[in-house]
C-alpha cells in the first residue's frame, strides 16, 4: 500500500496542501518554508493511528496543541483538516480515503475533538462522523475512530499501514555522548537515542544479516574500514568497527569513536533495511560526502524494488536531486508567502519538462525556484 495523495488545510505552514504522491517524493524549498512540517502531517496520522500511543489527544499535545498546529496565516476557516487517500499502487481503481477535521473546545480546557472524521473504500461510505451515538455523548468527540480497535474493524488496514510510517534522522552525538541526554525518548525515537537499544531487540540472524550488508556498504563508503559488528559489553550493546592499520589490532573502534557521517550511514542504511511503511528521511545528506549523497535516490530506488516501500525525502542537496532517474512528479517545491506556504509539483514550474528534455537536471530546474530571493545581499547585512 502506498499514499497516493495529500490534501491539508491549516496545518502549520501551509493553509492548503492537495498534491498527489508517488512511491518517492523529494520535498524541496527555502528555510523554515516547512518541510519538516509536511513530513510531521504523516508522523502525526501514524501517531493518531497507533493504539497504544495516546491517539489523537497525544498527537496533539505532544505538538503543543491546536494553536500551535493551525497555520498563523489562515483566517477561516478555524479547524484543521487532514486527508490521505492510500492504494495498492497509483492505478488503484478502489482506493481508500480517510478524513479528519480537528477543532478546539472554545471554553473550559479548550480539548482537541473531532470536528468530522470520514472513512471510504472506492465509493463507498464506511464511516461518517459525528453520528447520532456522538450527538448524544459528546465525550466520544475526542477520540477518532481510526485508534480504536473496537471501532475501526471496517477499515483496520488504515490503521495497520499508518502505524507501519517510520521517521528516522539519527543524530550521532545522541550515540557518542549518551551521557549529554537525559529525560524520556520522544515517540518512536526518531533521533536514534535508542538505536542500539534497538540493535539489541532484534533477532541476531536478523540482525547479523542486516549489519553484515550495511558493513559491505560502508567498505565501499568509508575508507580503511573492514568490518562491522554488534557486540555488547557488560551486557551493553555498542557497534564496533575494525579499521585496516599498519599495527595488528590498533584499528578497533566503539560507535563513540565513529565519525558523524559513518553513523548517519549506518543510520540510513539501516532505517532503509528494517520496517515495511512509508519511510520519512529528513537532509539525509547530512555529514556525507558527496559522492555517497548522490547514491542515496538510487539507494532508495533499490528499497522500493526490493521491498514495494514509499520514502520521503526532504533535501537541501542539489548533488541529491541531480540524479535523471528522478521525474519532476517526483519532486515537490515549497514556495512561502505571507499567505502561507504553496506546496506544487516540479512538472507545474513553467517550461520544466522543456528543460529536462534539452538535458537539464531536476535540481537545475528546481533549486533556482528554491534560492531567497534576496540572499545576494547577505554579506552586507553581515
Amino acid at each position: 500500500m502506498m499514499i497516493t495523495h495529500l490534501k491539508l488545510t491549516n496545518w502549520k505552514n501551509f493553509k492548503t496542501v492537495d498534491v498527489d504522491l508517488g512511491k518517492r517524493v523529494f520535498i524541496v524549498g527555502p528555510n523554515a518554508s516547512g518541510k519538516s512540517n509536511l513530513l510531521d502531517a504523516l508522523r502525526f496520522l501514524r501517531d493518531v493511528a497507533m493504539p497504544t500511543g495516546g491517539g489523537l489527544q497525544q498527537a496533539i499535545g505532544d505538538r503543543g496543541g491546536v494553536s500551535a498546529i493551525r497555520c498563523l496565516a489562515a483566517r477561516q476557516p478555524s479547524h484543521i483538516e487532514l486527508c490521505v487517500k492510500l492504494a495498492e499502487s497509483s492505478k488503484d481503481e478502489n482506493p481508500w480515503s480517510y478524513e479528519l477535521g480537528i477543532e478546539q473546545e472554545r471554553r473550559g480546557n479548550r480539548r482537541p475533538r473531532i470536528q468530522f472524521e470520514r472513512v471510504s473504500r472506492g465509493d463507498k461510505r464506511l464511516l461518517e462522523r459525528p453520528d447520532a451515538a456522538d450527538e448524544a455523548d459528546e465525550e466520544r468527540k475526542y477520540q477518532t475512530a481510526l485508534e480504536q480497535t473496537t471501532f475501526n474493524k471496517e477499515f483496520r488496514d488504515i490503521a495497520k499501514f499508518l502505524e507501519k510510517i517510520e521517521y528516522f534522522h539519527l543524530v550521532p552525538q545522541m550515540l557518542k555522548y549518551p551521557q549529554a541526554f537525559s529525560g524520556p525518548d520522544l515517540p518512536g525515537d526518531p533521533f536514534g537515542r535508542g538505536f542500539l537499544d534497538n540493535l539489541a531487540r532484534v533477532g541476531p540472524k536478523k540482525r547479523d544479516a542486516s549489519l553484515k550488508r550495511i558493513e559491505s556498504m560502508l567498505r565501499l563508503a568509508v575508507p580503511q574500514l573492514s568490518s562491522l559488528e554488534y557486540v555488547e559489553d557488560g551486557g551493553k550493546p555498542h557497534l564496533q568497527a575494525m579499521y585496516r592499520h599498519w599495527r595488528p589490532d590498533a584499528g578497533i573502534q566503539h560507535e563513540t569513536q565513529f565519525s558523524d557521517g559513518t553513523l548517519r550511514l549506518i543510520g540510513l542504511s539501516w532505517s532503509m533495511l528494517q520496517g515495511s511503511g512509508p519511510l520519512l528521511l529528513e537532509e539525509p545528506e547530512l555529514s556525507l560526502n558527496y559522492g555517497i549523497v548522490e547514491r542515496i535516490p538510487g539507494l532508495l530506488h533499490e528499497m522500493r524494488k526490493k521491498k514495494d516501500r514509499q520514502s520521503f525525502i526532504s533535501t537541501h542537496s542539489e548533488i541529491l536531486v541531480s540524479d535523471k532517474g528522478i521525474e519532476l512528479d517526483e519532486i515537490l517545491l515549497l514556495i512561502p508567502n505571507n499567505e502561507g506556504t504553496r506546496v506544487i509539483p516540479c512538472s507545474a514550474i513553467e517550461d520544466a519538462t522543456t528543460l529536462l528534455s534539452a538535458g537539464f537536471s531536476p535540481a537545475e530546474i528546481v533549486f533556482p525556484k528554491s534560492r531567497p530571493e534576496s540572499i545576494d545581499n547577505l554579506e552586507l547585512k553581515f
